[in-house]
């Protein structure tokens, strides 16, 4: 366990920033609802950039670079057990160009990929971008948990899905799906002659203690349809520099990315590949740290919902730094993150637009300040008093 400790900038430092979690609203909003960080920079990464700026480089990204993959392999290997294989990896931007680029090959138009709610919005529109269409089959609540459907998965596949978009850890509800059941996920896609591609980000900031399993290390069914998601950017927080990989550990899925654009690769960020480099090869104490810091937090928050708002019920996660909050108690609607905004100015993510089961939730980044959870919560309870 790492001796470092990872702390939130000051208020006034993050209200410098540019990104979009410190300009869609208002000074007097708390800006909780947008999946980015409010820690600093690990310092390898901030040097490596610092460095590559005085070199003035900032050209085009070396598509076939092996530094950065291997980075990535070294990384799955301490943490997972996982060696995949850098020749069957390729570099893109994001995670939502991984999923959608292997959707649009693998699909013919109009055919149905099932994706299980309450899902990362996104998901919602990648699957038509890449010429399918959405088959919901939601999460199993059993109101302590979630977990994945996974009689519901095949019936929907006997009728004619062709794929599953997995999430895994599943974002919002910080769900780590367990081996035994990504391996009869695995044997049920595979016996219908489907595929999987797993949107695996959140991976890095699995919680102590929690394993977390690699869609693509389950089983041979499962290396020869799946193809995983793979980034740095919610761990490290570099959503902005655009960088993440396909991963496939079959010939057939290598040569389905090998087919894809050239372009797919040649849009990444130069600056996103030197810092995914850095944070998988150098950052992982900064990480452990940062995990450390997460989970305190989710405790923080527990404490105070149960002291301030004990209406509002906090679901428990085994990873990520997404809190999925249950405040269907306070009688705010359907979506409170709509009050919460307006009365208590604390911006949180719409439970909506997660789908439909997320009617009455809403989701809390508590990558923050512990002094930030402290202050949301006040506001709440007086929205909610008032």
């Amino acid at each position: 366990m790492s001796a470092i400790a990872t702390t939130a900038d000051p208020m006034s430092t993050l209200r410098r920033r540019s990104s979009v979690k410190w300009r869609a609203y208002p000074d007097d909003v708390l800006p909780m609802f947008v999946a980015e960080m409010d820690f600093p920079l690990a310092p390898a990464i901030k040097a490596a950039l610092l460095e590559a700026v005085e070199l003035g480089d900032t050209g085009y990204v070396d598509g076939e670079d092996p530094v950065v993959r291997r980075a990535f392999s070294d990384f799955a290997s301490s943490k997972w057990g996982w060696m995949p294989d850098p020749a069957r990896m390729r570099i893109t931007t994001d995670v939502s160009v991984v999923i959608a680029e292997s959707l649009r090959a693998l699909l013919q138009p109009g055919d149905g990929v099932i994706i299980t709610p309450p899902a990362y919005p996104p998901f919602f529109d990648l699957i038509p971008e890449g010429g399918g269409v959405v088959v919901e089959v939601p999460l199993h609540d059993d109101g302590a948990g979630y977990s994945l459907d996974l009689e519901g998965i095949d019936r929907a596949m006997a009728a004619g899905a062709k794929g599953v978009l997995l999430c895994n850890p599943h974002n919002p509800v910080g769900l780590v799906h367990d081996r035994d059941t990504l391996t009869e996920l695995s044997r049920i896609v595979e016996r219908h002659g489907g595929f999987v591609v797993s949107d695996e980000i959140h991976a890095p900031i699995t919680h102590h203690g929690v394993e977390f399993t690699p869609y693509l290390t389950v089983s041979d069914e499962a290396r020869h349809h799946g193809i995983a998601a793979e980034s740095g950017s919610k761990a490290f927080n570099l959503a902005g520099l655009k960088a993440a990989f396909f991963v496939t550990e079959s010939e057939r899925m290598r040569d389905v990315v090998r087919g894809l654009p050239a372009e797919v690769t040649y849009r990444t960020g130069q600056f996103g590949l030197i810092a995914t480099r850095e944070g998988f090869a150098s950052s992982r104490d900064w990480l452990d740290a940062t995990i450390t810091a997460v989970e305190a937090n989710f405790d923080h928050l527990r404490a105070e919902l149960d002291a301030h708002l004990p209406e509002v019920v906090l679901r428990p996660a085994s990873a990520s730094y997404l809190a999925w909050l249950d405040m269907t108690a306070l009688g705010w609607g359907e979506d409170p993150a709509t009050t919460a905004r307006k009365r208590a100015r604390v911006a949180l993510a719409s439970g909506p637009s997660f789908g439909r089961q997320g009617s009455g939730f809403a989701r809390m980044n508590v990558a923050c300040a512990p002094e930030t959870i402290t202050e949301a919560v006040r506001r709440l309870a007086e929205a909610a008093r008032a």
